[in-house]
């Protein structure tokens, strides 16, 4: 589909869906390896986040927070997903 614009959203939701796909497919294979060095590769993670805020109103109260938990399947899938959407 060569004539067709390419939404920025699109490309948003495609790298979002890979990282969540690549992230558990790198779990998966880590349950099933044995104890090693292989599963400590696909194990091994890089996390960053910001702690919850609370926003405390005298109706309700919001908290919010964001972590991003990145390994190597997610990043593999991230690249999958930017090459699905370069080919669509």
């Amino acid at each position: 589909m060569k004539g067709r614009p390419k939404s920025p959203w699109f490309l948003a939701l495609l790298i979002v869906v890979g990282m969540i796909i690549g992230s558990a497919v790198g779990e998966a294979i880590g349950l099933v390896l044995p104890a090693g060095v292989v599963k400590e590769f696909f194990l091994r993670s890089v996390e960053a986040g910001i702690g919850p805020a609370t926003l405390n109103l005298v109706a309700f109260t919001v908290t919010l927070g964001f972590s991003l938990k990145v390994n190597l399947m997610a990043v593999l899938g991230v690249v999958l997903a930017t090459y699905i959407f370069r080919w669509y």
